[in-house]
């Protein structure tokens, strides 16, 4: 470990705000889950849990560790922390399944007075319709990839802490959006047929491909404050920067691939999927079930 990576991790604390905020929501979806458990368990078996553990402890990993501390000196760092948080973790965390567990786990007063009220509005529903299209996801996540390595903004959200953590929170929630066609995560039901996820992850390797290839084959350093920035790596800041280029590309394009191959075998193997009114009419029944507390807490 050089020097100057041992005073970056020197000079990094804990940021409490997140490390609380990422234990709550285990917290509640662990006690959510653990009450649907008795009743749900073929929907929501001990995979589902650790899948959306593994989705906390990767975001933690990217603005909770002390990988904070080096993101500004390093792009390949940088680009470790975009891939945890657009494409490691959201489909993590929707495998989770954690829209009835997180409800569930919620204390009941604020479930049945907040929660379901705020659902059960048209403006959230239609919000919700909107939000989970597959283009609209698409376009976010496309958006977000672009819009965040334009040197300029890329720049100013290094020098200005408000604006990286909103860079972060980009990545996270565009990263939700994309994956949500793909996982569909249960009880959801899908806007379009199930062959069409294949295409779609194809087409958003596309912007990932262009903003790769540009970083790989750029001869000269696109981001000016890792000119200046020190060496952590032993590695030049164009190296850096082919380096996290590379990463993207390679990473992007295998965890792409591998939900695409997994919906095509689903696809071609026999199944009996339940038409989307009985999906909605289970969701239906489930959010109201979970909203109403058990014979020990109503007594």
């Amino acid at each position: 470990m050089t020097p100057e990576t041992q005073a970056a991790l020197h000079s990094w604390s804990a940021p409490v705000g997140v490390d609380a905020s990422l234990c709550v929501a285990a917290m509640v979806y662990t006690t959510g889950w653990n009450r649907l458990r008795t009743v749900f368990a073929t929907q929501l078996p001990l995979w589902r849990l650790a899948a959306f553990l593994a989705g906390v402890v990767a975001v933690w990993i990217a603005i909770g560790s002390p990988l904070e501390a080096l993101d500004d000196a390093s792009l390949t760092v940088h680009m470790v922390q975009h891939l945890l948080l657009s494409a490691i973790a959201p489909p993590l965390i929707l495998l989770g399944a954690p829209a009835l567990p997180l409800l569930r786990g919620l204390p009941q007063s604020i479930a049945r007075k907040v929660a379901s009220p705020v659902l059960r509005l048209p403006l959230v529903k239609r919000l919700g319709r909107l939000v989970s299209n597959p283009a609209i996801c698409w376009l976010a996540a496309a958006l977000a990839l672009i819009g965040w390595h334009i040197p300029s903004l890329f720049e100013l959200a290094l020098r200005l802490d408000w604006l990286h953590k909103s860079e972060h929170a980009t990545f996270f929630g565009a990263g939700l959006m994309f994956w949500w066609p793909v996982v569909q995560p249960w009880p959801s039901s899908p806007s379009w047929p199930r062959w069409a996820i294949p295409l779609y992850l194809f087409a958003a390797t596309l912007p990932c491909d262009a903003l790769s290839g540009f970083l790989t084959f750029c001869d000269r350093v696109v981001y000016p404050s890792y000119f200046f920035s020190p060496r952590l790596f032993g590695l030049s800041p164009l190296e850096d920067q082919q380096c996290a280029a590379a990463l993207m590309w390679v990473s992007i394009t295998l965890i792409f691939l591998i939900p695409a191959v997994l919906v095509i075998l689903r696809i071609l193997s026999p199944g009996n999927a339940a038409p989307p009114e009985e999906i909605w009419a289970e969701w239906r029944r489930l959010l109201a079930k979970s909203l109403r507390p058990s014979k020990p807490e109503a007594a």
